[in-house]
């Protein structure tokens, strides 16, 4: 007998731990590094280094979901992540305070604040999503992404708006105060909501005991040798990659070669993240409304959105040179429409295929695809905005450097499609495990186990 499946209230509830995690981190990437270049005057390099520092720290997510393994449970794991996150918010907002009194003990503190935002985003997402991935049923895993990934969302948008009003008449004690009473808030909030989901488990296979468990580096061995965990780490390394490099270089494009105004820029953001919402309830509806016979599989999903991606990067690259019978805004609209689809689609198989291959090996399946995305994600940003600095000293024009730089996306799409036709193409038996687990994400076959497992 396994766990009950979470029911769609639990879910929401799950995703309210999302909407603490990303209300947190909204403020270290967003508000502190505002006030770092404009109110201290310091290097924009300084905050994108310690924003860095954070994703660079996520490289440990294989270590928490093998921990969890390890004890069985991801509920602790979340609430201790989410406790460290929020430490780690405050200490970041009072090392920015620090900053104009001594900005060497600030940065000091700063380095070691965004060192703590790393674990616990790690140890807390990680955790989180395997806990989904366990007790999701599979036909609602795809809604289920969307429904926590746009709960983030939200969490960025009701703290950034909140806090952007409390905040005025702008002061550093303003600022220690107004952070730390969001991390409070939001720690309080997460471990309500994870309250008694797990705990409602009743798993009658008999858990492995420590001394049968194997070192952390043998099982992430293990993991790794499953061709169907392999594959997806890869793709989802190239696929971020893909997904994250246009977002230092879209709006100084914008601006250049359109001439929008700083204001017009802005809600071109809003415009393409608009486009990522739309482009995941789409693939919801899809997955979890529609009847049987108009669904699309998450992998059909995942080669349709990269696929996507790469043709309206290409548009966006060719308005540069030439008129065409779409706006711009309306190509960005599209490019958000597009990543959104991939992206949750992907989420979704994440989810899937994390049960898929050697049995109590979730939490370091979800751990490993999660540092493929953290890494991607945090040098995406950088390898873009940095290969528009090179290609400006070969091309003719600063515009000519964009369109370079969009082209090769649109070139990494296209390879991240390829490799998205692959995923879950494997059905693996293992001698240790109690059954065979489908991992074909592309049809309607679904993981199956025909005996105890220990989910």
């Amino acid at each position: 007998m396994t766990a009950p499946n979470l029911s769609w209230f639990q879910i929401v509830r799950l995703g309210l731990v999302q909407t603490a995690l990303g209300g947190i981190v909204v403020l270290m990437t967003s508000t502190l590094n505002r006030v770092m270049v404009v109110e201290l005057a310091l290097p924009a390099i300084v905050p994108g280094l310690l924003v860095g520092l954070h994703f660079a720290l996520q490289v440990l997510r294989p270590h928490w979901g093998y921990a969890s393994d390890l004890g069985g449970r991801n509920t602790p794991w979340i609430i201790g992540g989410i406790a460290t996150l929020a430490i780690g918010g405050a200490l970041a907002a009072l090392a920015t305070a620090l900053m104009t009194w001594n900005l060497t003990i600030g940065l000091l503190l700063a380095t070691v604040a965004f060192s703590v935002i790393g674990l616990g985003v790690g140890a807390a997402g990680t955790n989180l999503l395997v806990l989904l991935a366990k007790r999701v049923a599979p036909p609602r895993r795809a809604a289920a992404a969307t429904i926590v990934w746009i709960m983030m969302i939200a969490g960025f948008v009701i703290t950034a708006g909140t806090v952007g009003h409390y905040l005025d008449p702008f002061s550093m004690q303003r600022l220690v105060m107004i952070t730390s009473l969001v991390s409070m808030i939001a720690f309080v909030v997460a471990v309500l909501a994870v309250q008694g989901i797990e705990g409602d488990a009743v798993v009658l296979s008999k858990p492995e005991t420590i001394e049968k468990k194997p070192p952390f580096l043998q099982a992430l061995t293990q993991v790794w040798s499953e061709p169907d965990a392999r594959h997806f780490t890869i793709f989802v390394f190239v696929s971020m990659l893909a997904y994250s490099a246009q977002d230092l270089i879209l709006e100084p494009y914008a601006g250049e070669v359109f001439g929008f105004t700083p204001g017009q820029s802005t809600k071109l953001s809003g415009t393409q993240h608009g486009g990522v919402l739309l482009g995941m309830v789409l693939v919801a509806i899809t997955g979890s409304v529609l009847p049987a016979a108009f669904r699309l599989s998450l992998k059909t999903w995942t080669m349709l959105g990269c696929g996507a991606s790469a043709i309206t990067l290409t548009l966006i690259a060719l308005s540069g040179m030439m008129t065409l019978p779409v706006s711009f805004t309306a190509l960005v609209f599209l490019l958000g429409l597009s990543n959104g689809a991939f992206a949750i689609a992907a989420i979704g198989s994440m989810m899937l295929l994390a049960n898929a291959g050697r049995h109590a090996r979730e939490g370091v399946r979800m751990g490993l695809w999660g540092a493929a995305q953290a890494i991607a994600f945090g040098a995406g940003g950088l390898i873009g905005a940095g290969a528009v600095d090179i290609f400006r000293l070969f091309a003719n024009s600063g515009t000519n450097a964009y369109i370079t730089v969009f082209l090769l996306e649109a070139a990494l799409f296209v390879f991240a499609g390829a490799l998205a036709s692959r995923i879950g193409s494997s059905t693996r038996f293992d001698a240790a495990d109690t059954g065979p687990r489908t991992a074909d994400i592309g049809g309607n076959i679904w993981p199956t186990r025909t005996s105890e497992s220990g989910s």
